[in-house]
C-alpha cells in the first residue's frame, strides 16, 4: 500500500535540513517509508493513489520537525504562525474570551472557529463544552494530544464538506500521531519571558514497540506556565482601561450620576465629569473611573496534563485493529478585576449611617475596587477520547470500521456579587450570621456595606459583610461526541492513463451538550454576570459519500465527491459535490482547480442554549468605553449555512531544488450563523429599551446589558492569494534555504444584520460580525544546516490596518469622525533557533540534541489599539521576547 502525498515546500525543506545527524535522518527515512504504508488515504481524499498523484486540493503539511523548528511547545505556538489563520482564539483575552481561558482552536481564512474540521488521525474530535463569547462550541486544540506524539499535521486549505461533512466548510486540519515508533524519547524545555514572573516549562515522554504483529505507543506531557498580568507589561492607555463602575463609585439623584463626594481621586479613582461645574451645587456629575484591567492576565496560569496510548494488532495479512486513547487535563487561572461593577442599581437608603446625602440614592459603583487584589476566574477542563478501528485488505482495495466516542467535562468559576443580598447590605442587614425577618438593621450580627469612599478611612467594610454578598458562579458543561463510519475504497475500472478508483461509506453522528449552573445563576442572582438557565440539546446526523478518482491522462487527475447529511427536524438535509483536477503540463510546471459547495448546520447551543458574557463596548450616545453583559439567547429558527468555496493554482520549480506554489481562493458563504453583534445593535438602535438595558433613565443611562441573539446573516464572501516558495542551495559552509509562505487577502465583504454592507478587508471589524482582517501576512525563513549543527530565522509580518472602533484622531469612532479610522501599525517580529547534535559530536549510542532559541527576539511590542488591554489579541503575541532551551534524549 503505497501513496505519496505533496507535500509543501517549506515543510518538506525544513524537515530535511533543520537536524544533519545521520541518526535522525535515518530515522526520518524509515517514518517515511512507514507513512506511504499506512497513508493510504491522504487528508483530503479516501482513494488509493499512484505514487506520481498530486493533490488538487491546497495541501500543506508541516512534519515534527519542522513543528520543532518553530520552538513550539503546544498546538497554538503552530496555527498562530500559520498565514492561512485568521482570528484564531489562543490568548486569554478576558474581553473576547470570558470563560474559555487555557483553551486554543483554529479559524481557517477568518471564517470562524467552528468552520475549520480538526482531526485526530483522520477520525473527529469532541467539541469543548463551554463555548466562546460567540457562543460557538470549538475542538480546543490544547486537549488533543501531546506534542511529542506529534508526527505531522495536514491542512487542507479549500472546502471539504464534500468528502467530512459539516464543519469542514474553510478546510481541514488532521494531526496525524506518530506510526510504529520504536524507542524512548524524553524531552525537557523552559521558557523565560522577559515581563513579569512568566515562564514555561515543558517535559514530555514517548515510548515505542513495535513487534512482528503489533505495535505499542504512550505519550505524556506536563505543561507549567506561570502568568504574566497586565501590570507587568502596560500596553494600553489608563483611559482604555477605566470603567465608570468603581469603588470608590458614583451615586444616581433622579438620573443624574454623582461622583462620591467623599472622595475619589484620592483613593485611586478616575474623575469623569460630564457637565459643567455648578450644574448640581457643590457636587461634581459624572463618574468614579476605576482602573479594572490592572489586575487582568495577558497569561493564565495554567498547567496540562496530556497522555496518548495507541495500540496496533494484525489479527492476518489482510486485517488489523486499531486503537487509542486519549486524555487531557487542562487547569487555568485568569486574573480578574477585584470584584464585577454592580449593574442591578441598588439603592442606598436615607438612613444608612454613611449616606451623606441623606435621602435614598442609587449606588452605581462595585464592591470592591481601588487597592485591592484581583479575584480571578477558573476552568477546569477534562478530554477523553477513544478510537477503535478495523482494516481489512480486499484484492484492490481496503475497507474500514471505526467508532469513536469523546466527552469534554468543563467546569468554569468566577465570583461575583450576589444583587439581594447586596441591598441587604446596604440596608444594614448584612453579615453571615444576619437574618434580614429578624435582624435590625446594623445591630449585633447585621451589619451595613458601606458603598461610600470613608470605607477607605473611618468606616471600612468587614470581610464578613463581603463575604455575604459574594458567592461563586459555576458553569458544570459537559458535551459528548460519538461516530460510527464504514468505509469502502477500491479499485473502479482500467483507464489507459491508469486504475480509476471510488470510495463510499455511510457515518453516523451523535452529539450531547449540557450546560449545568448553579442555583443562584438559574435564579438570575448575580449582579454582572447575572446567570442563566440550564442548557440541554442533542443532535444525531447520518451521512453517505462517495469519491471517484479518475486518471484521465497520464498528466491530467479528476476528483469526484459527493456527500449526503440528514439532520433530521427543522434543519433539514443537504447534498454537497466537490469537482477537483490536476493537471501536470510538464515535469517542473502543474496547474490544480478545485469547487465545491459545504453546509453546516446550527450547533446546539446556538439553537437551544444561551449564555450572558462580558465585553467591551461603546455608548454611541457619549462615545465613552464600557465593559457590560452581553445576553445570547438560542434561536430554533436559525437554517443551515452554505458556502461554495473556488480554488486554483499551480506548482512550479524552475530549476532543481527552486519551488513555487500559487494558490487564489475564494469562498462565498449564505445563511452564516452568527451571534449579533451587540456593538452594530448599540450603533444602530442605543435606545432600544427591548435590547439595551440602561441604569437610571433607560434611554440615556449607562449601559448595563445588551440582549442578542443568533442570527442568519445574509452573506461573507472572502478571497485571497497564498504563496509558498523555498531553494534549496548547496554551499561549502552547509545547506542554506531561504523561504517565503505568504497570504494576501483581495476581498472580505459581508453583510451584518445590523451594521449592513461591509467591506473588511484590511479593518479590525469591531463593530461588526467579522474578524480581524489584516490584508498581508509574510513569514520569511532562512534554515541553515552543516554535519551537526543546524539553525533557523524566521521574520514574520503582519500587515497594518484600519481599527473601526477609533477614530485617527484618536477619539472613539463616531459619525464625527472626518479623518477615518486609527490605523494599527504593521508588526514586524524575528524568531531565531540554534540545534547542536551532541550524540553525534561526542559518539554515543544516545541521541542527545541541545536546542536554544527565542521568539520576537527584539521584543517588539505589539501595536497599540485604543482597546481593553491595548492589543488585538486575536492578530498579536502580547508577551514580548521569549527565549526557551530544549534538551532532548532518544535511545
Amino acid at each position: 500500500m503505497e501513496l505519496k502525498t505533496r507535500i509543501s515546500a517549506i515543510s518538506a525543506i525544513v524537515a530535511a535540513t533543520l537536524l544533519p545527524n545521520p541518526i535522525v535522518f535515518a530515522q526520518q527515512e524509515t517514518s517515511a517509508e512507514e507513512q506511504e504504508v499506512e497513508l493510504i488515504v491522504v487528508t483530503g481524499s479516501f482513494v488509493r493513489r499512484s505514487e506520481n498523484f498530486e493533490s488538487p486540493s491546497p495541501l500543506a503539511v508541516v512534519d515534527s520537525v519542522a513543528i520543532d523548528a518553530l520552538g513550539a511547545k503546544n498546538i497554538s505556538d503552530i496555527t498562530q504562525t500559520l498565514t492561512i489563520n485568521t482570528g484564531a482564539e489562543n490568548n486569554p483575552d478576558a474581553f473576547t474570551q470570558n470563560a474559555t481561558a487555557g483553551t486554543s482552536n483554529i479559524n481557517l481564512r477568518g471564517l470562524g472557529v467552528a468552520s475549520t474540521l480538526v482531526l485526530l488521525n483522520n477520525k473527529r474530535q469532541v467539541v469543548t463544552a463551554q463555548p466562546n463569547n460567540g457562543g460557538v462550541n470549538f475542538v480546543d486544540t490544547s486537549s488533543l494530544v501531546p506534542m511529542i506524539a506529534i508526527g505531522r499535521m495536514e491542512i487542507v486549505k479549500d472546502g471539504a464538506s464534500a468528502l467530512y461533512g459539516s464543519d469542514a466548510v474553510a478546510g481541514v486540519v488532521n494531526f496525524i500521531t506518530k506510526n510504529d515508533y520504536e524507542g524512548v524519547k524524553v524531552t525537557a524545555e523552559y521558557q523565560d519571558g522577559k515581563y513579569g514572573d512568566n515562564k514555561e516549562y515543558v517535559i514530555q515522554g514517548l515510548w515505542g514497540t513495535v513487534n512482528d504483529d503489533s505495535s505499542l505507543m504512550a505519550a505524556v506531557s506536563y505543561t507549567n506556565r506561570s502568568p504574566m498580568f497586565v501590570s507587568d507589561r502596560r500596553l494600553s492607555r489608563i483611559e482604555d482601561d477605566v470603567s465608570a463602575l468603581g469603588n470608590p463609585g458614583s451615586f444616581f439623584i433622579g438620573p443624574a450620576p454623582i461622583i462620591d463626594p467623599t472622595g475619589c481621586a484620592e483613593f485611586g479613582g478616575f474623575p469623569q465629569i460630564i457637565r459643567p461645574a455648578g450644574t448640581v451645587p457643590g457636587l461634581d456629575v459624572g463618574f468614579c473611573g476605576f482602573d479594572f484591567v490592572r489586575t487582568y492576565s495577558y497569561v493564565a496560569d495554567e498547567s496540562r496534563v496530556s497522555s496518548y496510548f495507541k495500540a496496533t494488532k494484525d489479527f492476518s495479512d489482510d486485517i488489523k485493529w486499531t486503537t487509542e486513547v486519549s486524555y487531557a487535563r487542562n487547569r487555568a487561572e485568569r486574573g480578574g478585576s477585584p470584584s464585577f461593577p454592580i449593574l442591578t442599581f441598588p439603592t442606598v437608603p436615607a438612613d444608612h449611617p454613611n449616606n451623606i446625602f441623606n435621602i435614598p440614592v442609587s449606588f452605581f459603583g462595585r464592591a470592591i475596587g481601588f487597592g485591592a487584589p484581583g479575584d480571578p476566574a477558573n476552568t477546569e477542563s477534562d478530554t477523553a477520547r477513544i478510537n477503535t478501528t478495523l482494516t481489512g485488505e480486499l484484492e484492490d482495495g481496503f475497507w474500514e470500521l471505526s467508532y469513536t466516542a469523546a466527552r469534554n467535562d468543563f467546569l468554569f468559576t468566577v465570583n461575583d456579587t450576589l444583587a439581594q443580598e447586596f441591598q441587604n447590605a446596604l440596608n444594614g442587614f448584612g453579615g453571615q450570621g444576619c437574618d434580614p425577618f429578624t435582624g435590625s438593621p446594623g445591630v449585633g450580627a447585621c451589619e451595613y456595606f458601606n458603598p461610600f469612599a470613608t470605607s477607605y478611612t473611618s468606616s471600612p467594610n468587614s470581610q464578613n459583610v463581603i463575604n455575604s454578598f459574594t458567592a461563586q458562579q459555576q458553569i458544570d458543561s459537559e458535551s459528548n461526541l460519538q461516530v460510527a463510519e464504514a468505509l469502502v475504497s477500491m479499485d473502479l475500472f482500467d483507464m489507459d492513463a491508469g486504475t480509476a478508483g471510488i470510495a463510499f461509506g455511510i457515518q453516523y453522528r451523535y452529539q450531547d451538550l449540557t450546560q449545568d449552573y448553579d442555583a443562584l445563576s438559574n435564579q438570575d442572582r448575580f449582579s454582572f454576570v447575572i446567570g442563566n438557565a440550564d442548557i440541554e440539546g442533542d443532535q444525531d446526523t447520518w451521512a453517505a459519500f462517495a469519491e471517484v478518482a479518475l486518471p484521465l491522462t497520464e498528466d491530467l487527475d479528476v476528483q469526484l465527491a459527493v456527500r449526503y447529511e440528514d439532520y433530521g427536524g427543522t434543519t433539514g438535509d443537504t447534498v454537497d459535490p466537490k469537482f477537483a483536477a490536476s493537471w501536470r503540463v510538464n515535469e517542473s510546471f502543474s496547474l490544480r482547480g478545485s469547487v465545491s459547495t459545504s453546509f453546516r448546520a446550527p450547533s446546539i447551543f446556538q439553537r437551544d442554549g444561551g449564555a450572558t458574557s462580558l465585553n467591551e463596548l461603546v455608548d454611541p450616545l457619549t462615545g465613552s468605553t464600557a465593559f457590560a453583559g452581553v445576553r445570547a439567547s438560542g434561536n430554533e429558527g436559525l437554517v443551515p449555512e452554505e458556502s461554495t468555496a473556488y480554488n486554483l493554482g499551480f506548482s512550479l520549480e524552475p530549476v532543481d531544488d527552486f519551488s513555487i506554489e500559487l494558490d487564489y481562493w475564494s469562498f462565498e458563504f449564505e445563511d452564516l450563523i452568527i451571534q449579533e453583534s451587540f456593538q452594530a445593535i448599540l450603533n444602530a438602535s442605543p435606545q432600544d429599551t427591548e435590547r439595551v438595558v440602561r441604569a437610571g433613565d433607560p434611554l440615556n443611562g449607562p449601559i448595563l446589558r445588551v440582549n442578542t441573539t443568533y442570527v442568519n446573516a445574509n452573506s461573507l464572501e472572502t478571497a485571497g492569494l497564498d504563496l509558498v516558495s523555498s531553494y534549496r542551495i548547496d554551499t561549502e559552509f552547509g545547506q542554506i534555504t531561504p523561504s517565503i509562505n505568504a497570504t494576501y487577502i483581495v476581498d472580505y465583504d459581508l453583510t451584518d444584520p445590523q451594521a449592513g454592507d461591509i467591506d473588511g478587508v484590511g479593518l479590525r471589524n469591531f463593530n461588526n460580525i467579522g474578524v480581524s482582517t489584516p490584508e498581508l501576512r509574510v513569514n520569511f525563513g532562512l534554515n541553515w544546516a552543516v554535519e551537526n549543527h543546524s539553525a533557523n530565522m524566521f521574520v514574520r509580518y503582519i500587515d497594518s490596518y484600519d481599527d473601526d472602533q477609533n477614530c485617527a484622531d484618536g477619539n472613539e469612532f463616531d459619525e464625527q469622525c472626518t479623518v477615518g479610522f486609527k490605523q494599527i501599525d504593521s508588526h514586524v517580529t524575528v524568531d531565531f533557533q540554534y540545534n547542536v547534535d551532541l550524540g553525534s559530536i561526542y559518539d554515543t549510542d544516545t541521541s542527545y540534541v541541545l536546542t536554544i532559541g527565542g521568539t520576537n527576539i527584539t521584543d517588539e511590542e505589539p501595536p497599540q489599539v485604543f482597546t481593553n488591554s491595548g492589543f488585538d489579541s486575536k492578530v498579536h503575541d502580547p508577551r514580548g521576547r521569549q527565549l526557551y532551551a530544549r534538551f532532548a534524549m532518544e535511545f
